[in-house]
């Protein structure tokens, strides 16, 4: 990752750092070439310690924790990011592990304690951070939303270049900004994707793309340096049909098609495995720890072991 200025940078404000930043150009360059690390997003185990999930992430298998850090179900709370992301972190280096990438919900270099979240974040290695999420004014429209956030992209890249971190918007299924994929180009096209990008989910991509994803991913290419793994399949009915979440290779996403795509456009960078099915969400009976470790555990496994059949068939590493 190229840090494009020290963490020790004196503290700018967000006009200044918006005004300094040098004029952006529509980026070409792929993402960086490198092994894909995979981590396990530890949002199912927010209520398991530091040392516990590093263990379970380990022992199934993963090589990094995407860490939540933020208000809704946060494995590390923002007010506390100083002191708590950097325990996480050791408790995940103490068991093998990286931890490339964390999940915030930071819109806005206003919002409380983003830069100090963030100066901690790039302060204990973290790379990539996904943001939090915007949804469309129907009174501006949807221009009138994407322009009324363009400044506060300008000037989330120009902090998170300071820092020498990437901040990543995840494109997700619904009438969010990002489900249309289409309109992240619009809000990322004149920013430096070193700095700020799409941390892309190919799930959320099939579901609101259909047939036409891979034309989104060909658009966005240069400013994808992270991405999320999961799966999903229809449930439908006269008229209506709504997502389920399965275990990855059941569902809908062309798991060999989309890898073969991020090999061609030279796509890499950390991957965070999602886990959004029973029984890691919508368990019909509450767990206890215990009952979490062990049932968890199988599952992960199976779906690492899914994805990495898959990169190895298609010369994804």
């Amino acid at each position: 990752m190229l840090a494009l200025a020290g963490a020790a940078a004196p503290l700018m404000s967000a006009t200044t750092r918006a005004e300094a930043a040098p004029a952006a150009k529509p980026a070409a360059a792929p993402a960086p070439a490198g092994p894909t690390v995979i981590h396990v997003f530890s949002k199912p185990m927010h209520q398991l310690s530091y040392a516990e999930t590093a263990k379970l992430a380990a022992d199934s298998g993963y090589g990094g924790i995407d860490y939540t850090v933020r208000k809704a179900q946060g494995h590390v709370l923002p007010e506390n990011v100083a002191e708590d992301l950097p325990r996480a972190v050791e408790a995940a280096h103490a068991a093998g592990l990286k931890v490339e990438m964390i999940t915030t919900d930071i819109v806005s270099v206003r919002d409380p304690h983003a830069e100090k979240l963030l100066r901690a974040a790039s302060k204990a290695g973290v790379k990539f951070y996904r943001f939090g999420s915007w949804n469309y004014d129907h009174k501006l429209g949807i221009l009138g939303t994407l322009e009324k956030m363009q400044p506060d992209f300008k000037e989330l890249a120009a902090l998170n270049a300071s820092l020498g971190i990437h901040g990543a918007i995840q494109n997700h299924s619904g009438a969010r900004v990002g489900s249309a994929v289409w309109d992240l180009h619009y809000l990322l096209k004149d920013l430096d994707p070193r700095a700020i990008g799409v941390q892309y989910d190919i799930r959320h991509g099939v579901c609101e793309g259909g047939q036409s994803w891979p034309l989104a991913i060909r658009l966005l290419a240069p400013w994808i340096r992270c991405t999320d793994m999961k799966d999903s399949r229809w449930a439908q009915s006269p008229g209506k049909a709504l997502v389920e979440n399965t275990p990855l290779g059941e569902g809908i996403v062309p798991l060999d098609a989309y890898l073969k795509l991020l090999k061609e456009l030279k796509i890499s960078g950390p991957m965070s495995m999602h886990l959004e099915y029973p029984p890691f969400e919508k368990n019909p009976m509450p767990l206890t720890k215990a009952g979490q470790i062990a049932q968890f555990e199988p599952a992960m496994k199976k779906d690492l072991d899914v994805l990495k059949a898959a990169m190895a068939r298609n010369g994804v590493v």
